[in-house]
């Protein structure tokens, strides 16, 4: 079991800290406002390594300086302070991802070999959370559509799809999801506190119209399929515009048969 110090150390690790830092705020929030001298000592840190961490330290908002009869003194600032630090890292990991979107456009159109059709496939519960991460992509306008014979969290996980749902309402998506009997005693066996996603609406269809026999998404120029077979998952991503206007049109076929799914 972690101590309260190595704990703290620990923490500051995960934020990306020298162990410097973390010793220098341990010292002053110990020993109170200090000079370099006394920090030195009290933190066991070389001088100049902490003339070198000064700028860190006031750039994550951990010290303050205060200004005493012909010297200057370091104090530690409240640790509620990396809340803005963590702010920024998840601002900077959001930007990423938004980037992530354009890069692959980006790839796409200028790649060389961009071939008409292109399949990717998965494999187990990481290879569904990526599916179910890249069906975010879809555009507004035209919204995503599907059949299903499980819950997603059969295939990616409760965690995940925690994680998944706010980031789809979020976004302002909408989907149109056709059902069947194996997908209703899905959604029982689990009972998801609050899985009926916003901008979601469920049809169910019987098996005499159409059999669901996997879970599918259509979105964009994108048709994937995902199955859990003999305790194995595993899924396929097919990248082609005229494959996915076909199986859109056949969905919407099946989706003027169906009717509203209100078991759940």
């Amino acid at each position: 079991m972690l101590t309260d110090t190595a704990a703290i150390r620990t923490y500051f690790a995960k934020l990306g800290f020298e162990p410097e830092i973390a010793g220098i705020y341990l010292a002053l929030h110990a020993h109170g406002p200090q000079t370099i001298s006394e920090l030195s000592r009290n933190a066991r840190v070389e001088r100049t390594r902490i003339y070198r961490l000064i700028d860190r330290l006031l750039e994550s908002n951990l010290i303050e300086v205060e200004s005493h009869y012909k010297r200057g003194v370091l104090k530690a600032a409240p640790i509620a302070n990396l809340r803005i630090l963590i702010n920024e890292k998840e601002q900077e990991l959001k930007n990423l991802q938004d980037e992530l979107e354009l890069i692959e456009q980006v790839l796409a159109r200028n790649s060389l070999s961009n071939p008409a059709t292109r399949v990717q496939f998965y494999r187990g519960p990481e290879g569904m959370r990526q599916m179910r991460w890249n069906q975010l992509r879809a555009k507004k306008s035209a919204g995503s559509v599907g059949y299903a014979q499980q819950i997603y969290d059969d295939l990616a996980g409760n965690a995940f799809m925690d994680r998944w749902v706010p980031e789809f309402e979020t976004r302002g998506l909408k989907r149109r999801l056709l059902v069947n009997d194996s997908f209703v005693k899905s959604w029982q066996a689990r009972k998801p506190a609050g899985r009926r996603i916003k901008g979601y609406q469920y049809n169910y269809i019987p098996p005499s119209i159409f059999r669901i026999g996997d879970n599918c998404d259509i979105y964009d120029n994108v048709t994937a399929y995902f199955q859990h077979k003999d305790n194995e998952t595993f899924g396929i991503e097919i990248y082609n515009q005229d494959i996915a206007d076909t199986q859109r049109q056949m969905f919407e076929m099946l989706w003027a048969q169906s009717v509203p799914e209100t078991r759940f």
